[in-house]
């Protein structure tokens, strides 16, 4: 098992630690390492050696910039301290209150285009599935980024071919709405389909299991969900509530700047909280995985890299 899964292991069990640990991995200073200076943490990482304060840069620099299952390091761009001030405008374009259907189109390509790249990235990597990159799944990723495109203007959409003018409905529209569709634009169907690998208790590798990549795309896309649809909806149910004010009423032009901040900071809180709801190395129960890796049990139940 690779060291930052041991890591998550020992460190990463409960919600707050997690919280913690995720708070400090995405400090953007850390996009500024070389790939030398990260390949020298991780393997500082998997030495053995106990760690020491000094040391905390290097775990920081691992956690952050080496992918769990195969080692290598992430492209910038890709890396978890890159989300936000790469999503950060994205997002904020995407849920404009756009006139027209093209610019909302625009922008959602632009922020599922980069969401694709993310998550296909921190996606569970084992290395039997790795070597099984095909066309077929190239194709699958720019089919899921048109779609995706398409289905996060839907609110767009909906409110410029029904004419909608209430401010209610326009808010339901762009914040209940963007929820369910956030959990359907997530592309990891190869870890459904192929399976990821499970460890024993031990750390030693047993097999793959696709109830095992089953639910970690069900986390995963659980958690995109909880950070788009509150992204989504807290910014703009603020804005509904404000423009009943005297203040808003008198200045409309108020609303704009409020909607942007927000929801920056919203997203900002948001990402270390997703990221925290489930552990980066997730449990299973020996009955819930496929009969054959039963004999392979310790403790009643496997170990999976969740992927990201």
């Amino acid at each position: 098992m690779d060291p930052n899964l041991l890591y998550w292991k020992s460190q990463g069990q409960s919600f707050l630690s997690r919280l913690q640990i995720w708070i400090n991995l995405l400090d953007p200073l850390s996009l500024i390492s070389s790939d030398d200076e990260i390949q020298k943490a991780h393997s500082l990482l998997g030495s053995g050696q106990p760690l020491n304060e000094k040391d905390g840069q290097a775990l920081t620099l691992s956690l952050s910039s080496v992918h769990a299952d195969s080692g290598a390091v992430l492209p910038l761009v890709f890396r978890s301290a890159a989300l936000l001030p790469i999503s950060t405008p994205l997002v904020v374009a995407s849920f404009l209150p756009h006139r027209s259907v093209k610019p909302a189109l625009f922008w959602q390509f632009l922020l599922q285009s980069y969401s694709a790249g993310f998550n296909y990235a921190n996606r569970n990597s084992s290395p039997e599935q790795s070597k099984k990159t095909s066309l077929k799944q190239l194709l699958l990723m720019a089919g899921t980024v048109s779609y995706a495109a398409c289905a996060g203007a839907l609110p767009q959409i909906f409110i410029s071919r029904l004419g909608v003018r209430s401010a209610a409905i326009q808010t339901f529209f762009r914040s209940i709405l963007p929820i369910p569709l956030s959990v359907s634009q997530l592309y990891r169907s190869e870890e459904s389909e192929t399976g990821i690998q499970v460890f024993d208790s031990n750390g030693n590798p047993v097999g793959l299991s696709k109830a095992a990549g089953d639910k970690a795309v069900r986390e995963t896309a659980l958690s995109r969900a909880v950070l788009f649809g509150t992204t989504a909806a807290l910014p703009n149910l603020l804005v509904l509530l404000l423009q009943r004010t005297r203040l808003f009423q008198r200045n409309s032009l108020l609303a704009a700047p409020v909607r942007h901040m927000s929801v920056a900071l919203v997203l900002g809180l948001m990402i270390p909280v997703s990221f925290s709801l489930f552990p980066q190395l997730g449990t299973i129960k020996k009955e819930n995985v496929e009969e054959r890796l039963w004999a392979a049990a310790d403790g009643g139940r496997f170990y999976y890299h969740r992927g990201l």
